[in-house]
């Protein structure tokens, strides 16, 4: 076992380990090349597969360079106040791409340790073991999945039976089968991939309940990150949205992004009325941050239409580091420490978990998906009752152009298809869009403009498997296959 970990693989190995880690990245939006990473992939297992020593660290360092391209966007935040932050992005890049390499070098280590009668058959299972505990553990990091380079194929249609963890084990066990290098495991492979596309393509063609009579507007104010809170521009990005709002014809419903109003309603009485004159009657969904006492929130408010204050759900999957400070309260309690207490308003306040919003007849319920909220799955599961759509307001001008709203708006799309529930997504800067219950884009915003769209409301489908049974009948399958295989490589032994 000490080989497997402690003994470090040769400069060949380790290099081949960082380019199939980055190729395997390629998969992901915006590009979508996910050829390349069922090479990458396929590679990487491989010399998991054939390491005579170090397969934990040719793990870790596939999974670092696999990290680093898929997650790139992270220096995003760090360079909206360059001159200040700037100097942290390279370390948020290394320390991110390190996080996802131990997982993955867990992953290797434990293929080659455990059993396994094929040892790249037993990194497809690991692997996909560990990427699901990544979405769980310490708040989780769901984000980049390997079976996530599906979304944008019909094989992800199977994400409504088998969710993230199920798609992500089907890719990782095409990518073993392909890194024997056999025709017989290729063949399978290929049967398996066009089987799975074949009933993608059916699901896609079949039909979909009416929309709804509703017709509700997106508004994208496009107010550039550095610029978004600043006093002098904080009323030009409002006129922006007041004005999308008032154009006719008159909506049902408007709906404005994450933390759109650059004002606190408690402290301006005169807004909210200002803003239900602006949508001519018609109720307005928008992003606030909420503050009561020394506490504040994240949250998602209604308008009414005679300018009341409605419905109300606050954000309760909260960012480590971005929106809270972890054990800040615990650090108050304990040692008096007030800077990293949220309830000394150091950070956000989490609310109290997933909550419908009726939007009434016309329009039903409504589950709120606070901007990262979207990414897990296990959030939007637990919610007390099935609504009959999802709306995810979010504010991904953070995250730069390149990659990272696009792979936050794909993973979105992954949960209307696992619900077999329509999306609306509406964004700062984009991806504004509405998603039928398949995930199939119904209508869009131009990414990185101005403008307000207006869409009628997709029909739900209803409930399929993942939406009934959650990570279950994945999880099931996972042990079942590592139970077979290390069983009989044990009889084998023996």
């Amino acid at each position: 076992m000490r080989r497997i970990w402690h003994s470090r693989p040769g400069p060949r190995p380790a290099v081949l380990a960082l380019v199939a880690g980055a190729l395997g990245a390629l998969g992901h939006a915006p590009l979508y090349l996910w050829p390349l990473t069922l090479i990458g992939l396929a590679a990487l297992a491989r010399r998991v597969a054939l390491a005579e020593r170090g397969a934990g660290w040719i793990g870790l360092l596939g999974g670092m360079s696999y990290g680093a391209v898929a997650l790139s966007w992270i220096v995003e935040p760090f360079l909206i106040e360059p001159e200040t932050y700037g100097w942290m992005a390279p370390f948020a890049l290394v320390f991110m791409a390190l996080g996802l390499g131990l997982f993955w070098a867990t992953a290797a280590w434990a293929a080659r340790a455990l059993p396994f009668r094929a040892p790249a058959f037993g990194f497809a299972l690991t692997l996909t073991t560990v990427e699901f505990l990544r979405g769980h553990i310490l708040t989780g990091f769901p984000w980049a999945m390997p079976g996530h380079v599906w979304i944008s194929t019909p094989v992800a249609q199977l994400g409504a039976w088998v969710g993230p963890t199920g798609l992500t084990l089907g890719l990782l066990l095409l990518t073993a089968a392909l890194s024997a290098l056999r025709w017989r495991q290729a063949l399978a492979a290929g049967i398996g991939l066009a089987a799975a596309w074949a009933f993608g393509l059916w699901t896609l063609a079949q039909p979909l309940p009416p929309d709804r009579a509703a017709t509700l507007r997106l508004v994208q104010p496009n107010a550039e990150q550095a610029l978004k809170w600043d006093p002098d521009q904080a009323r030009v990005f409002f006129d922006r949205l007041l004005t999308a709002s008032a154009a006719p014809p008159r909506p049902d419903l408007v709906i404005w992004p994450e933390t759109a109003l650059p004002y606190l309603l408690e402290r301006h009485a005169d807004l909210a009325p200002m803003i239900a004159a602006a949508a001519q009657g018609a109720p307005v969904a928008l992003g606030v941050q909420r503050e009561e006492g020394s506490r504040f929130w994240n949250s998602l408010t209604v308008i009414d239409p005679d300018g009341g204050l409605g419905q109300r759900y606050d954000k309760h999957h909260l960012v480590p580091f971005g929106e809270y400070i972890p054990l800040g309260d615990l650090a108050f309690r304990l040692f008096g420490l007030r800077a990293f207490a949220a309830q000394h308003g150091a950070g956000y306040s989490a609310g109290d978990g997933p909550k419908l919003v009726d939007f009434g007849p016309g329009m039903g319920r409504a589950l709120p998906l606070i901007c990262y909220e979207a990414v897990f799955p296990q959030d939007v599961n637990a919610a007390p009752e099935r609504p009959d759509w999802l709306l995810q307001i979010t504010n991904d001008a953070w995250f730069g152009t390149l990659s990272g709203p696009f792979q936050h708006a794909d993973q979105a799309r992954m949960r209307a298809i696992e619900q077999g529930l329509p999306l609306v997504r509406v964004a700062n800067t984009g991806v504004t869009a509405v998603y039928d219950a398949r995930g199939r884009e119904r209508a869009s915003l131009p990414f990185g403009r101005e403008g307000h769209l207006d869409s009628a409301l997709p029909a739900p489908l209803p409930a399929p498997p993942f939406a009934r049974y959650g990570e279950a009948p994945a999880l099931l399958l996972l042990a079942g296959l590592a139970l077979m295989s290390i069983r009989r490589q044990s009889a084998k032994l023996s």
